[in-house]
């Protein structure tokens, strides 16, 4: 099979994993027989950075032939799907070969199970140790960790990729041991725990040789079991405090082809993946705990996104003074993000603050009106109730997909 078409089934089959933002790089004129850069877009993904810096990567599967038969998986066993293999050389040439034309940054590469998880450990690695060692290679590594490999495969792959990540799959153990019995829990959190000891043990050493530098990840798949937003949530928070995870993914299930009928044959909304990436957010750099963003409601709220949805529960903390809260509090209120809050709270040692100040710093004070108090302004009463400001500030359409950073 020639290298354009593998490339085209195995790019395609690796659409599915969300743990890199992806969207179709476009085409470009490359006119004259010595133009540089033009690509189809094959392949080609968008990640970004923590400081919002879009990079290019070449996002494949190194093949997507696979002993496991997951029912959710598009690669799975009994899938009637065109099947391709790359060697480790045609990873390293199509990487070289798109850098060069500066096309990608870096590489996302990922695969099926093949011979054992050990042999396809082996040639993910080895396709890492040829860019890095046999080309020099310097740009961005993220590799999909097999589970049941060695300790010593992952620990050698932490070495030689910027991330690792394993992927969790399912929300619930139950639902993983149904729709993927090949596949066991204890083996994935082995892999993710092999991985957090690795970082662990170069932590704070400047002389230490770097060990997945960008962190590890996962991805859930949301809407192909019953799992309700708490159990994803939960499962969530429990792997950023034991692992040390740098991001957990929610993937929308999506119908794959002759689905099996142990799966969902309709996608869920959208909007429900979109909702959890608010809350995986708001976990990760608000402080709030899974349990608050879900105390009455075992899903979140479509209508309204997760925080908002929280300060409406929550009305006796409301409304908050912008002159004498503390930061955290601050930080709860709905239109108020953290670069505000830190404007905010630096703002106020200088003087006092007014509702002008927050136009200044582009709050959304739609939002953030009836929750607050400033010197000069106080919400009217009837404003502050929750059924009306629910009804006036609900979304009235699905938003786009949100970037995912980080």
């Amino acid at each position: 099979m020639q290298l354009i078409a593998k490339l085209g089934i195995l790019a395609d089959a690796a659409k599915y994993d969300a743990s890199c933002a992806s969207s179709g790089a476009p085409k470009r004129s490359s006119k004259g027989r010595d133009g540089l850069g033009a690509t189809n877009g094959m392949g080609i993904c968008h990640s970004y950075t923590p400081d919002g810096r879009c990079v290019s990567l070449l996002k494949v599967l190194l093949t997507n032939f696979c002993l496991y038969d997951c029912q959710y998986c598009v690669n799975r066993r009994s899938s009637n799907v065109p099947r391709a293999r790359f060697s480790p050389e045609e990873v390293v040439r199509l990487t070289l070969d798109f850098y060069r034309r500066n096309c990608i940054s870096g590489l996302f590469l990922s695969s099926g199970i093949i011979r054992s998880a050990d042999y396809t450990m082996e040639q993910l690695v080895r396709v890492a140790r040829l860019l890095r060692e046999e080309h020099g290679f310097r740009g961005y590594i993220h590799l999909k960790t097999i589970p049941d490999a060695d300790p010593l495969l992952i620990e050698e792959a932490g070495r030689l990729a910027d991330r690792l990540s394993v992927n969790i799959e399912l929300p619930s153990d139950a639902s993983l041991r149904r729709l993927a019995p090949e596949k066991q829990v204890s083996s994935i959190r082995r892999a993710m725990g092999t991985i957090h000891r690795g970082q662990q043990a170069v932590a704070g050493e400047a002389r230490a040789p770097r060990f997945t530098p960008a962190g590890q990840s996962t991805q859930m798949i949301v809407g192909a079991d019953a799992s309700d937003d708490r159990t994803i949530l939960r499962n969530a928070e429990s792997l950023y405090q034991g692992y040390g995870l740098k991001r957990v993914y929610y993937s929308a299930f999506s119908p794959i082809p002759d689905s099996p009928d142990s799966v969902p044959l309709a996608a869920p909304p959208l909007l429900r993946e979109h909702r959890l990436y608010q809350a995986d957010f708001l976990m990760r750099g608000y402080g709030y705990k899974a349990g608050e963003l879900l105390s009455e409601a075992n899903n979140l709220a479509l209508d309204i996104d997760p925080k908002l949805a929280w300060a409406l529960s929550h009305r006796e903390v409301f409304p908050v003074d912008i002159n004498r809260a503390e930061p955290a509090l601050l930080a709860r209120v709905p239109g108020i993000g953290l670069r505000s809050v830190q404007r905010l709270v630096a703002l106020r040692r200088e003087r006092r603050v007014r509702y002008d100040d927050l136009i200044q710093l582009r709050c959304v004070l739609d939002k953030a009106r009836p929750f607050i108090v400033t010197s000069d302004y106080r919400p009217v009463l009837g404003e502050m109730r929750s059924g009306l400001l629910r009804a006036r500030l609900r979304e009235p359409q699905a938003p786009v997909q949100m970037g995912l950073w980080g």
